[in-house]
C-alpha cells in the first residue's frame, strides 16, 4: 500500500510540475527598444526627430513578440517571428489614425516595414532587410 501511495505522489508531483506554465526564453539580443537610424531617404536627424522606433519589449506567445512602433504621429503595433538562419515574418500591423502635418516617415515605414523578411543583430545594431534590397537599421536604445 505504501508503494502504491507513494507512487501516486511522485505522479502527481511530476504532473503539477509538468503543468506550470512555462515562461519563453527571452532573447535580450533582440527583445529591447530599437531606435531606427537608418532607412530610405530619410536623414538621420528626420528619424531621430521624429523618435523613430521599434519596441521589442513587448510579450512572446509561441515564439512571437508583438511589438509596437513610432513613426512621430500613431502608435503602432505588430506581431514579429525572428526564425533561425535570420529569417523574419512581420504580420498583423496596424496603427492608431491621428492625422499629423509630416506623415511621410510613417506612410513609408508602415508600406515597407512587414514586407522585411531578413534580420540580423552586430553589436548594438539591429538591421532588417526585403528581398527588394530594402535596408531599415536600428541602434540599441540602451547602449551607450
Amino acid at each position: 500500500m505504501k508503494k502504491i501511495l507513494l507512487s501516486f505522489f511522485a505522479v502527481l508531483l511530476l504532473g503539477a510540475i509538468a503543468s506550470c506554465s512555462v515562461v519563453p526564453e527571452k532573447n535580450p539580443s533582440l527583445q529591447r527598444q530599437w531606435m531606427l537610424v537608418s532607412f530610405g531617404q530619410f536623414s538621420r536627424d528626420e528619424l531621430i526627430k521624429n523618435r523613430a522606433e521599434i519596441n521589442l519589449t513587448g510579450t512572446m506567445e509561441k515564439g512571437k513578440i508583438k511589438g509596437s512602433a513610432h513613426m512621430g504621429c500613431n502608435g503602432m503595433f505588430f506581431t514579429s517571428e525572428f526564425k533561425s538562419g535570420g529569417k523574419l515574418k512581420i504580420s498583423g500591423v496596424g496603427s492608431t489614425m491621428k492625422a499629423c502635418q509630416n506623415m511621410d516617415l510613417e506612410t513609408a515605414f508602415i508600406q515597407k516595414f512587414d514586407k522585411m523578411t531578413q534580420y540580423s543583430v552586430e553589436g548594438h545594431f539591429l538591421t532588417l532587410s526585403d528581398d527588394s534590397g530594402n535596408v531599415m537599421k536600428f541602434v540599441a536604445a540602451d547602449w551607450d
